[in-house]
């Protein structure tokens, strides 16, 4: 068994015994992972012209709401409208969308050729020097474009430092948030974005069906999420995380520090995803290591009814709230809950997702958005008994015009898990 295979060794007690049983692991099913393919090879990443267009849908956004430029920080924005990949620092790099004609990308003179080497649409570079303001280039740009008495959106992520210098430096301006430009564009998503997070649903699918048969008594979590990591990178994804809660800390959505091994009749709960050119997938499986109880079963098939019903209620101008309201409704009527409470579903229902794991908007009570065609959703309506264990299904869909459409295909039973 595993345990007697993989003895942990006086270096792996001594310090970091976990990330070495976890390599251990690993490389005992190196021979098994040269079985698996890249699943990727045909991807079709997003080009200029999908970008064109976003930039296009993004300057009508801007007329409809009278907002005559967008600021843009670093992260999953900035690629989404320019390309650009960087990173956050004390040093701004952003992107400016003006209302008409080509973004402006503002960055320190020293990266600018970095900067440039993911720029993937025509636009403007203005720089700036170590000793000078980049918000004031920012405004410079502005006023240059006549826009600097425009009301500016600020992207929602973007830090304080961002939103107060342009406040400084455009004294009067109106700064506004850019959610109905950024949101309005980013929630719904493309048949190109649409298929790279299908493949991304793929591979993470493949992955949990190599690894599954190779989960034995005694494996910790971070043991066999460095299993799932192995295949999904063999599969051709780039492992995002790999969550694997075991008997009681299964009750914790997210986890537990403790260290619990896999033992018969307890639950495996794993929570996992990975990224395919920039898109992501995520994925919820649960099972029982051996035989499972009767209560294990039921607590499984009530989650499994639960989720098909948020499926089901998942229709084009439905406010995505309601969604979450039909669950909770039902496992009331189990004597869940109510509402957050525990035991039952003490998270949101559903998140929004796509170039991020977890985007605007979620499936959770209050929420008013109407769903669309193309908008994405995870659909992972647990339940969770503290101190003894939890189950969560978790599954993607897309939707239609005629409702939505699964990444992947929920499990069929307790016992076929995957």
């Amino acid at each position: 068994m595993f345990a007697d295979r993989f003895r942990p060794s006086r270096r792996a007690v001594l310090g970091g015994a976990a990330a070495v049983l976890a390599t251990a692991v690993v490389r005992a099913a190196e021979p098994d992972l040269a079985g698996l393919s890249d699943l990727t090879a045909g991807t079709i990443p997003i080009g200029v012209a999908e970008r064109q267009a976003r930039l296009a849908r993004a300057q009508a956004l801007m007329r409809t709401a009278n907002i005559g430029a967008v600021l843009i920080e670093p992260g999953s924005s900035l690629i989404y409208f320019t390309g650009v990949v960087w990173h956050r620092s004390e040093r701004l790099t952003a992107a400016v969308l003006p209302v008409e004609g080509e973004p402006c990308i503002v960055t320190p003179f020293f990266e600018e050729p970095s900067v440039r080497q993911t720029l993937a649409v025509p636009a403007e570079v203005r720089v700036w020097q170590e000793d000078e303001d980049p918000l004031k280039v920012v405004a410079g740009f502005l006023r240059d474009r006549k826009l600097a008495d425009r009301t500016v959106g600020i992207e929602e992520s973007a830090r304080f430092f961002a939103f107060d210098g342009l406040a400084r430096a455009l004294p009067g301006a109106t700064l506004v948030s850019a959610n109905p430009v950024v949101r309005g564009c980013r929630m719904i998503k493309t048949p190109a974005e649409i298929a790279l997070m299908q493949c991304a649903t793929d591979v993470t699918i493949a992955a949990y069906q190599w690894t599954y048969p190779r989960v034995e008594a005694g494996m910790t979590g971070a043991q066999i999420g460095a299993l799932m990591n192995a295949a999904t990178r063999r599969l051709g994804g780039d492992p995002e995380f790999a969550l694997a809660l075991i008997g009681p800390a299964a009750a914790l959505p997210h986890g537990s520090r403790e260290v619990i091994r896999v033992a018969d009749g307890q639950v495996v709960l794993m929570d996992c995803g990975c990224t395919v050119q920039g898109y992501q997938s995520d994925v919820s499986r649960t099972w029982v290591h051996g035989r499972a109880t009767a209560e294990q079963r039921k607590v499984w098939q009530d989650v499994a009814n639960g989720q098909r019903l948020v499926f089901e209620s998942a229709r084009p101008g439905v406010a995505a709230g309601e969604a979450d309201d039909v669950v909770r409704r039902f496992y009331a009527s189990l004597g869940y809950g109510p509402g957050y409470r525990l035991p039952g579903l003490s998270h949101r229902t559903g998140h929004g997702i796509g170039m991020d794991g977890h985007e605007p908007v979620n499936l959770v009570h209050g929420e008013t958005t109407r769903l669309a065609p193309g908008m994405c959703f995870s659909d992972e309506p647990g339940l969770y008994l503290p101190g003894r264990f939890g189950v969560r299904l978790e599954d993607c869909f897309h939707m239609t015009a005629s409702g939505p459409a699964w990444f992947s295909t929920p499990p069929a039973s307790l016992d076929r898990p995957v």
